[in-house]
């Protein structure tokens, strides 16, 4: 008889070169605690890499505290506004392809180096910026070198750790991501109205202005930090007619201009859907073919023989951006509207992040015992059962809704700390850090969309009724996809001997 989990997680027979390699493992590895198998270096690494993270969401979510005060600052409307927001998004999949290429070419470390002075300068020059059009300029700065930092991030302490452990790596490096939206929240709370009754005007300025503090990060990383050991591995077995990078492959071939073109299209096309009100519902359609049309160019031209997991992998990440930003981007606006004053929404959402953060640590233990791709599809089913008693119920009672939203995030937005394991699976070492840079932050895009659409839909059905059926929706697609393994299984329709037995399969580990 066939069985559900037969289905959604077939166990094949791992090869024999791949059964060697496990037998190869020391036995005893399973009886030490799991603490202990990483050496004072490795732990160095993931700490340090874990704060250029939780730097990462703090630059990121300044901009949405210190929003209100710049829009009254240079009298923008509200589009121009959120366009600040947008600009980030616009300029996220071009930072993860070319910073990620440094890194596979150069090596992690380098690379999240320079992604996190980047957007530390970004942040800084921002606290000075006298116009919107510096403002939004730099903020695409931001969003250029944040992917840059992620991306490198995640390949660093997932190649740096053991690879059984990689689970835990990936859950708890991106634990740092809500900790440091924490951080941000607490900063603005205390920092910008003292700053603002000492200097008025300069409440906003100042938040920015704390956005320096990666750069010390970096130093650190700079002396102490040893290079991500499968990286490192990969660059002595290298032969002279190494591969080149990724933005050697579109933007130094022969087909160059035309990727160069596309690139400049790409990001016009994003500018104008995100950062305007100028373009009709009709022609954000035809805009958002033509951007997956040159990001699957791309893709193809990244990776002939794999595209087909490229283009899935997007889809994938696009679709669990649009079912976790919704409520993230329009959770405030939702509890307002349900009559919470401002002190109680600002508890509640401090709250949802304790249990967003919490539930990036549970994934990485809970992957690492019974798989990730069987760990994801068991947290999302959790989460989603929780979405509509959440918004249904109206918001009478404030502890309900506090420990609802608590275990929604806990396992819905936490078990996406796993995404950066799963995407990296499909990636060989010398194209990792591109591969997931490029596929994770075009998906990211859904975190744009899901807003916007998700505010179109509540003028029909209401705003909760709107945040739960987008993310029901999209998080089925998250389901079927790593649940059944869609990437892998295309890739084996469309070029089978491409097919690499690491493709999203944690099957061989559990069995080890």
């Amino acid at each position: 008889m066939l069985r559900t989990s037969d289905v959604l997680f077939p166990v094949r027979r791992p090869n024999r070169s791949l059964e060697v390699q496990m037998t190869a493992q020391p036995k005893t590895t399973t009886q030490v605690p799991w603490w202990r198998q990483l050496d004072r270096t490795k732990w160095m690494a993931f700490f340090a890499a874990w704060l250029g993270v939780v730097l990462d969401g703090y630059d990121y979510v300044l901009i949405s505290f210190a929003l209100a005060e710049i829009i009254q600052t240079f009298d923008l409307t509200l589009v121009q506004g959120a366009s600040l927001v947008s600009a980030a998004f616009i300029s996220r999949w071009i930072g993860g392809l070319m910073l990620g290429a440094f890194g596979d070419r150069f090596g992690r470390r380098p690379a999240m180096i320079v992604s996190m002075g980047l957007f530390a300068v970004a942040s800084v020059v921002m606290a000075f910026a006298p116009s919107y059009a510096l403002l939004f300029l730099f903020r695409l700065i931001v969003g250029f070198a944040m992917a840059g930092e992620y991306s490198t991030s995640a390949t660093y302490v997932i190649e740096s750790w053991p690879k059984h452990m990689r689970n835990k790596a990936s859950g708890f490096l991106l634990s740092g991501f809500a900790f440091g939206v924490i951080l941000a929240a607490q900063v603005d709370k205390y920092l910008t109205p003292a700053v603002e009754a000492w200097h008025p005007g300069w409440g906003w300025r100042a938040l920015f202005l704390t956005g320096i503090a990666p750069i010390f990060v970096a130093l650190y990383m700079r002396r102490n930090l040893p290079e991500a050991d499968e990286w490192e591995q990969a660059k002595r077995e290298r032969t002279r007619d190494r591969e080149p990078d990724a933005f050697h492959v579109l933007f130094s071939g022969k087909r160059r201009i035309l990727n160069i073109l596309g690139a400049v299209v790409a990001s016009v096309a994003l500018m104008f859907i995100f950062a305007t009100d100028l373009v009709p519902g009709w022609a954000i359609a035809v805009l958002a073919v033509l951007l997956a049309a040159i990001f699957i160019i791309f893709i193809a031209q990244f990776d002939p023989k794999r595209w087909i997991i490229g283009v899935a992998i997007m889809v994938t990440i696009f679709a669990s951006f649009m079912y976790t930003w919704p409520i993230q981007g329009l959770l405030p606006t939702y509890l307002e509207g349900v009559g919470y004053d401002p002190g109680a929404v600002n508890n509640i959402v401090t709250f949802a992040g304790l249990g967003n953060a919490i539930g990036y640590i549970v994934a990485g233990f809970a992957g690492d015992a019974i798989g990730m791709r069987r760990w994801y599809v068991i947290s999302l089913f959790i989460s989603q059962t929780l979405v509509f008693p959440l918004f249904i119920q109206g918001g009478e009672f404030v502890i309900l809704v506090s420990a609802l939203l608590f275990f929604n995030q806990m396992f819905g937005q936490g078990v996406s700390g796993l995404l950066p394991k799963w995407v990296a699976s499909y990636f060989p070492v010398e194209r990792r850090a591109a591969g997931l840079g490029f596929c994770y932050n075009v998906g990211a895009l859904g975190g744009a969309v899901g807003p916007f659409l998700g505010a179109n839909l509540a003028n029909t059905y209401g705003l909760g009724m709107a945040l739960a059926v987008l993310s029901v929706g999209f998080a089925l697609i998250v389901i079927l996809s790593i649940g059944l393994n869609v990437p892998r299984r295309l890739q084996s329709l469309v070029n089978r001997d491409a097919v690499r037995p690491e493709d999203g399969n944690d099957e061989i580990v559990d069995q080890a």
